[in-house]
């Protein structure tokens, strides 16, 4: 069972080997999770064949948590409340909805972007 889920911020840093997300990750003791989405937009940035590699190495140490259509109806509902007065983004939105469901943290560096479709919500944590 994860005890958060992470958001792509955080895998694009540990690949970027940004020191605070590797303190970060070397700290963990549970599982954390990722959704397919994450997955999709680490996977989308990864250059060339070892780069692919290498966020797939990485993206395997965490627990994949799909998506359900709730959390597809909660994101729908959180876009629409929240894109045109604080510009919230498709897969922010569905990142946080598997957070909301599971009612778990989410680990991330774009708190802003987060915290609007959450409305405090839940814990949102820089890791």
């Amino acid at each position: 069972m994860i005890i958060a889920v992470a958001d792509s911020t955080v895998i694009i840093h540990i690949l970027r080997q940004y020191s605070p997300a590797l303190v970060w990750i070397n700290t963990l003791d549970q599982p954390v999770g990722v959704t397919p989405i994450t997955w999709l937009e680490v996977m989308d940035g990864a250059g060339n064949k070892k780069a692919q590699e290498q966020a797939e190495n990485l993206l395997r140490q965490f627990e994949m948590t799909y998506l359900t259509s709730a959390d597809f109806d909660w994101a729908m509902r959180a876009m629409k409340q929240h894109r045109l007065r604080h510009g919230s983004h498709t897969m922010d939105c569905l990142i946080a909805s598997v957070s909301q469901r599971l009612q778990l943290p989410l680990y991330t560096h774009n708190l802003k972007d987060m915290r609007r479709p959450l409305r405090n919500q839940l814990p949102i944590y820089p890791y």
